[in-house]
């Protein structure tokens, strides 16, 4: 009898619902989508920013973009609490969470502000948002940019001087220009010895005899 008991309560307990985990508390903003609350470190679910040291193009001009996702959140976060609703951890031990502040979605006013994309690899939950800012050209949709995640992945070459990320090179199709974002930008490699160069802005590549790609 004991043991069909035991058998019973095992079985209720698989039944009822897991408990969802909560973090609150002041949080210290490390980038544009993280965040520190206490111990725990804190990656907003279905969001990416540009990473701190990412460049964009703006209105033909190089735009610390990661810098400004950065204090955007730190905007929206202010010196309130935060309430994170932890959907998940990553390989790295974050909780990957829902955050609000203030009653305001984090994730959702990053991307409506157009400091953030919405990750569509793992949620279309801020999608609407997205295309919001795109329309009316808010933030990183102001100019070009390159996807934090190919960013991160090391895919573009890095520039030798902050902030000088427009990519100068010479082809069959002559002296090209190539911004952050651009179609072929990822895949172009500046190779100085035969005269191809990096550029701090669109008026010095034009300046110097390049032109901007189409694409």
């Amino acid at each position: 009898m004991a043991l069909i008991f035991r058998s019973f309560i095992v079985l209720i307990l698989c039944a009822l619902p897991a408990l969802a985990e909560t973090i609150a508390g002041r949080a210290a903003v490390i980038d544009g989508d993280t965040l520190d609350i206490g111990a725990e470190r804190v990656r907003l679910f279905g969001v990416d920013a540009p990473e701190h040291d990412q460049m964009c193009e703006h209105r033909g001009t190089a735009w610390p973009c990661g810098q400004a996702a950065t204090q955007a959140l730190a905007g929206l976060v202010g010196r309130g609490k935060v309430v994170c609703e932890v959907e998940d951890r990553d390989r790295y031990g974050r909780a990957v969470s829902t955050c609000m502040a203030g009653g305001a979605d984090l994730g959702e006013s990053l991307v409506r502000q157009g400091a953030a994309v919405a990750y569509r690899r793992y949620s279309l939950r801020y999608v609407a948002a997205e295309v919001e800012a795109k329309a009316d050209r808010r933030g990183i949709w102001g100019g070009q940019m390159m996807q934090p995640e190919a960013f991160r992945h090391g895919t573009a070459q890095d520039a030798p001087v902050k902030g000088c990320t427009i990519k100068g090179n010479i082809g069959t199709h002559g002296r090209i220009y190539h911004l952050p974002g651009q179609t072929d930008y990822e895949r172009t490699r500046i190779n100085e010895g035969k005269g191809e160069r990096w550029f701090c802005s669109e008026a010095e590549a034009r300046a110097a005899g390049w032109r901007r790609a189409q694409h």
